[in-house]
């Protein structure tokens, strides 16, 4: 039987992440930053990076003075810096839990899609104050895996029909704080003040049903990391169960709809 207890989620290479996740991170992101109404010249921390998604929003919509991204992946970086040419940003290689980066050097501290994969939410997050200035705002959003993040949530569901392992690996049961009552009670734990939150919803409308599978054959992630595990019979069975289930319109095209769910906080002057 295959080791469900410690999943190991791979997250390397950003030409994978980017059909998976990151095209539609981007949108996310977009909203995200307009939310955060931050002032222009802001100095901004972007916290587990990955392939730039929020610093590319950032930079787009923000008019920021300096934007520093930190990951842990250097094949993440390394696509980031390829994409991001800006002499506005900064990348470096660095651990969530210990950030960098001098104490209150920021105006925003912000991660998108990370903090569930953190070992230590609270550690991270507390890091993410001690960056920002007082007055700064420290934020995060991610996605809602038991519910709206509805291209995962399909495939969870198609894959635990085949195969029960599949039940202990959906992100919906592993990340409960992917919501916004544990999210808030972590932000107002970290103690940073007028904690708030909202949804955040975004079309990903694919292509056709291969637009939908070939990213899960990318390995990054745990769908993705689960569905490669799979032998070919498995693997082709949950293929067909989704084919069959997804809601496809005449021209093939499948229109689902991805939540995310954004807090943000104020570090205490």
């Amino acid at each position: 039987m295959r080791d469900v207890t410690q999943p190991k989620d791979k997250w390397s290479a950003g030409d994978a992440y980017e059909p998976y996740v990151g095209r539609w991170s981007r949108k996310v992101a977009a909203e995200f930053v307009d939310w955060l109404d931050a002032a222009k010249g802001a100095h901004w921390l972007d916290v587990g990076c990955g392939t730039g998604a929020l610093v590319e929003a950032i930079l787009d919509r923000a008019a920021p003075e300096q934007v520093v991204g930190i990951d842990p992946s250097e094949g993440y970086l390394d696509f980031a810096r390829s994409r991001l040419r800006d002499a506005r940003v900064a990348f470096r290689i660095g651990d969530a839990r210990a950030l960098p980066i001098d104490d209150g050097t920021c105006g925003l501290a912000v991660a998108g899609l990370v903090l569930n994969f953190v070992r230590e939410p609270a550690r991270a997050l507390a890091e993410m104050r001690r960056a920002v200035h007082p007055g700064g705002i420290v934020a995060v959003y991610v996605w809602d895996y038991a519910g709206e993040m509805q291209l995962m949530r399909r495939f969870w569901e198609a894959a635990a029909a085949i195969d029960p392992v599949a039940r202990e690996l959906d992100e919906g049961r592993r990340f409960p704080i992917c919501k916004p009552e544990p999210l808030r009670a972590l932000f107002t734990e970290a103690g940073l003040r007028d904690v708030r939150d909202r949804a955040i919803d975004v079309p990903t409308v694919f292509h056709d049903f291969d637009d939908y599978w070939s990213p899960f054959l990318g390995g990054q992630g745990p769908a993705p990391g689960y569905c490669v595990s799979l032998p070919e019979t498995k693997r082709e069975a949950l293929r067909e169960k989704l084919s069959a289930e997804l809601p496809a319109a005449p021209d093939g095209s499948i229109a689902l709809t991805a939540r995310a769910f954004a807090v943000r906080g104020v570090r205490p002057s």
